[in-house]
This record gives C-alpha cells, sequence and structure tokens, in this order.
C-alpha cells in the first residue's frame, strides 16, 4: 500500500448550505455549513463515498489536520453535504471534484438509511443521516490538501479486516458503515 500526501497548495472549496432534518428524516429548513458542526450539531443531511479504482481497490483519506471534526482521522474516500434542492448523485460527483480533484462515474447507492451521532475528542458532533455511495473514479488524484492530508488505494478486504482490527484508527461513521461496506462487496463478487 502506497500512502500519498497532499502539497501544502490548495484552496478550501466551501460548501454554502446543509439540509435540516426531522427525526423522520424530513427535510425542516437549512443552516450554513460552516455553522452547523458545533457541540450541539443538529440533525442534518450529509453523504459518504467510497470510490474504487479500475483494479477493484478503494480509496482510504486521511482528514487534514486543520478540519474541525475528526482532524488527521483515516476515513472513507469523502464525504459532504447536498445542497438544499441538490440530488445526492449531483453532490457525490461535485464533492468529489472538490475534495479529491477525481472525476467519478457510476455513482451506486450502498446504504440509503444511513444514520449516525458521533462525538470527537474536541467536542465537535456529528449528526447525520448519511447515505452511502460506491463510485469509480476516472483518472488521476489530485486531493485539497484543505480537506485530506495524506491517502492510498487498498484492497477491500484488508480495509475490512483492518477496520475490524483498529477500529480506533478510523472515523466513527465508516466504521459503522462497514458491514454495509462488506455486504456490498459479497453481492458484487457474487455477480463476477
Amino acid at each position: 500500500m502506497a500512502v500519498h500526501r497532499t502539497s501544502p497548495e490548495g484552496s478550501a472549496h466551501p460548501e454554502g448550505r446543509v439540509v435540516l432534518l426531522n427525526e423522520s428524516g424530513q427535510a425542516i429548513g437549512t443552516a450554513d455549513k460552516e455553522g452547523v458542526h458545533n457541540r450541539a450539531t443538529p440533525l442534518h443531511l450529509a453523504f459518504s463515498c467510497y470510490l474504487f479504482d479500475a483494479d477493484g481497490n478503494v480509496l482510504i483519506t486521511r482528514r487534514a489536520l486543520g478540519k474541525r471534526s475528526w482532524p488527521g482521522v483515516w476515513t472513507n474516500s469523502f464525504c459532504g453535504h447536498p445542497e438544499p434542492g441538490e440530488d445526492l448523485t449531483s453532490a457525490v460527483e461535485r464533492r468529489a471534484l472538490q475534495e479529491l480533484g477525481a472525476q467519478i462515474r457510476d455513482v451506486r447507492l450502498v446504504d440509503p438509511d444511513f444514520r449516525y451521532r458521533a462525538v470527537d475528542a474536541g467536542g465537535i458532533v456529528e449528526n447525520e443521516v448519511c447515505p452511502v455511495h460506491r463510485a469509480t473514479v476516472i483518472g488521476p488524484l489530485s486531493p485539497n490538501p484543505d480537506e485530506v492530508m495524506q491517502w492510498a488505494w487498498v484492497a477491500p478486504e484488508a480495509l475490512l479486516r483492518s477496520a475490524e482490527l483498529t477500529p480506533f484508527a478510523f472515523s466513527p461513521w465508516m466504521i459503522l458503515q462497514v458491514p454495509a461496506l462488506a455486504r456490498m462487496m459479497e453481492t458484487e463478487g457474487q455477480a463476477r
């Protein structure tokens, strides 16, 4: 496994607003993304995505140290928030370009009902309905250093094993998403 590092040049690509949700997962309004993540983060809509290359490897990323929550933690390929009125596939494609400089194809929903709440060591709360996607990367990566400090392509089986043996090394949402990722791999393996 080769671990890659981002160069210090780069610019942030801030997202504007997030969609706030009630306990039933229905949209009830919007909030500024920069202000929504705090010690009392309201439930809101997000997404996670796992990118695969042509060889079947999955991309894992290490969050930049400047990230507000879980800085420096290894996680799935990328996450984000759809803008109000933006469909999830478009949001996933937009965020792949913003965070990883990546063009993607074959975006598929893996777990539409994933939801979690977690508190990082600094007290910042993640409280999200976060559908999980998978996609295939097209071409090289050019990660934004404000988002990603390192990245690596790994065999999916190795990622599942690492998550099982060292869950503390990964983001809590990725650890909770691993069962859906394992089911997806099993299904795709049967289809081959």
